[in-house]
């Protein structure tokens, strides 16, 4: 299955995405903040990244920004998943460039039906 980059700040988070993933075939990358991630993702070129918002530094948006801009890592999708569940937020996220925009907590149903048309 795919190789999937998750940057997300809470362990909990990345536990339980990191689960959902592995229980479906996908092989795991993580990275604890959006530098690391936006680092990571250029040098693993994951097939996809799943992205957390709030995070210090390099907020979720910033990253995702920087990832869909770049010309090495433009065809990596990236699906927000995050707290922030304002209609602004998602319409701030896709314009940085994301494929789709998931509010916490998620379903493992919910996220691999997001991944399956991220990667289409």
């Amino acid at each position: 299955m795919a190789r999937v980059l998750i940057i997300d700040d809470s362990p909990t988070e990345t536990y339980k995405l990191t689960t959902m993933l592995e229980k479906n075939g996908h092989a795991v990358l993580t990275a604890p903040n959006g530098e690391e991630g936006v680092e990571l993702a250029k040098k693993e070129l994951p097939d996809l990244v799943l992205m957390d918002i709030v995070m210090p530094g390099l907020n979720g948006f910033q990253a995702t920004r920087q990832l869909t801009k770049s010309p090495e890592t433009a065809n990596i999708p990236v699906i927000i998943v995050t707290t922030k569940d304002q209609q602004t937020d998602r319409v701030w996220g896709m314009r940085q460039g994301a494929k789709a925009y998931l509010a916490k907590p998620i379903t493992s149903d919910v996220l691999m039906d997001a991944i399956s048309e991220a990667m289409a």
